[in-house]
């Protein structure tokens, strides 16, 4: 179990990121046309994982926009923004704002398997039941090649660490 903050309060999740080096653990999740894809429909591709709890919040809504911004500039990266919104919110969303660049995926209706598995279900606070705010970025292979859990969920990720990170990865 990993703690995260929600306005300085301390929050649980279910557990742990993936260990860098391990293999991605397998998912199915709901894309925004009702269709339904796993880590497998992506093989190949080095794959960003941007995981957050809602689309409806600001900072959520924050980090979608700047990853399709850092989306157009990446080779061979897809970016994948995942939450527990329905797929109805993802697809407004992205109409209204004009997000083409990466795919957003639902995991509302997954059991909170996906949640479990990549240990970011908010277990206790006002978000319980939702996604804390990851980043994991999978290599072609399915390694999981970076982690990082924001520590403050209304805090947006490091998006420099995260550039950085993929301009100099070597398994490009």
């Amino acid at each position: 179990m990993a703690a995260v903050k929600l306005d300085g309060q301390e929050v649980n999740t279910s557990g742990e990121l993936p260990k860098i080096g391990s293999l991605a653990p397998d998912f199915t999740l709901v894309k925004s046309d009702l269709t339904e894809v796993s880590l497998n429909d992506f093989k190949g591709n080095r794959l960003l994982l941007n995981i957050f709890p809602s689309i409806e919040t600001n900072v959520c809504a924050s980090s979608v926009r700047e990853f399709n911004l850092l989306a157009s500039a990446l080779e061979n990266v897809k970016i994948l923004c995942i939450s527990m919104d329905l797929p109805f919110a993802h697809f407004r969303f992205c109409s209204a704002e004009g997000i083409q660049n990466l795919i957003t995926l639902s995991n509302f209706c997954d059991e909170r398997n996906f949640a479990h598995k990549y240990g970011v279900l908010l277990k206790d606070g006002p978000f319980k039941g939702l996604n804390a705010r990851a980043v994991i970025i999978i290599d072609s292979q399915g390694k999981v090649i970076y982690t990082q859990l924001v520590e403050e969920i209304g805090n947006e990720p490091d998006y420099q660490s995260i550039l950085t990170f993929l301009q100099t990865d070597p398994a490009k």
